[in-house]
C-alpha cells in the first residue's frame, strides 16, 4: 500500500458553480500562511491550496502575495484607528483617553495574534517603500489620533518628562512590547493579560504624567 501526504495547507478544491470566492477566506488563509512559513516561504500557491481554488481564480481577487499582506495590514490599522476616533471623541480627562486607546489597543492584539504578529512584528522590509506608501500614512494618521490627547496633557504642563511625542511612542513601545511578548511567548507562565495590562498602564502613566 502506497500513503500518500496530504499538504496540511491544502483544502478541498471548491466545485464550479460554488458561487464567488469571498476575498476574506483568501485573506484569512494567507495570514496562517504568512505565520507559519514567513513572508518569503508563502506563495500564491500554497495560498490558493487552502482556500481550495486555482491560482486563476485567487488573481482574480489579488494581483501578488503583496497585496494580500497589505490588505491585511489596512484592515487592522482602520480598526485601530476607528477605535482612537472614537475614543478621542469623549469628553473625558485626556489621561483617561490615552488609557482607554491603549487597552483597546492590546485587547486588538489578544484577541487578534495572529493579524498582529503579522502586521506589527514584522519589518515590513520585504515589500517596497513605494508599495506600502498608503499603508504608511494610515498608520501614521492612527498614530497622530493617538497623540492628541498627550498634546493636552503637555499644554497643561503635566507631563513629567518628555514632549508628548516621545510620551506617546514610549506608551505604545511599552504596551507593543507587552502584547508581543504574550503572543509570541504562549509557554510561558504569565500572569494573566488583564494584570499585567492593568500594571503597565499603571506604571507608564504614572510614571510620566502628573495628578
Amino acid at each position: 500500500m502506497t500513503l500518500v501526504l496530504k499538504n496540511p495547507h491544502k483544502s478541498a478544491r471548491k466545485p464550479k458553480g460554488d458561487g464567488h470566492l469571498r476575498r476574506g477566506e483568501i485573506l484569512a488563509a494567507a495570514e496562517k500562511i504568512f505565520i507559519a512559513e514567513g513572508y518569503a516561504g508563502a506563495t500564491i500557491r500554497k495560498i490558493a491550496d487552502a482556500v481550495g481554488v486555482s491560482s486563476t481564480a485567487l488573481y482574480m481577487h489579488f494581483r501578488d502575495k503583496d497585496q494580500i499582506l497589505l490588505e491585511i495590514s489596512d484592515g487592522a490599522i482602520e480598526r485601530l484607528l476607528n477605535l482612537n476616533t472614537d475614543i478621542g471623541g469623549r469628553q473625558i480627562d485626556p489621561v483617561s483617553r490615552v488609557r482607554l486607546m491603549l487597552e483597546a489597543y492590546m485587547r486588538f492584539a489578544l484577541e487578534n495574534p495572529n493579524t498582529y504578529e503579522l502586521v506589527f512584528c514584522g519589518s515590513g522590509a520585504s515589500i517596497s517603500v513605494e508599495k506600502q506608501a498608503g499603508t504608511l500614512e494610515l498608520g501614521d494618521r492612527c498614530f497622530e489620533k493617538f497623540s492628541e490627547p498627550f498634546r493636552e496633557i503637555a499644554a497643561a504642563g503635566r507631563l513629567r518628562s518628555g514632549t508628548a511625542q516621545s510620551a506617546a511612542e514610549v506608551l505604545w513601545a511599552g504596551c507593543h512590547g507587552l502584547v508581543s511578548l504574550l503572543i509570541t511567548k504562549p509557554n510561558r507562565t504569565w500572569s494573566s493579560s488583564e494584570d499585567l495590562m492593568g500594571v503597565m498602564l499603571d506604571g507608564l502613566l504614572n510614571g510620566l504624567v502628573t495628578d
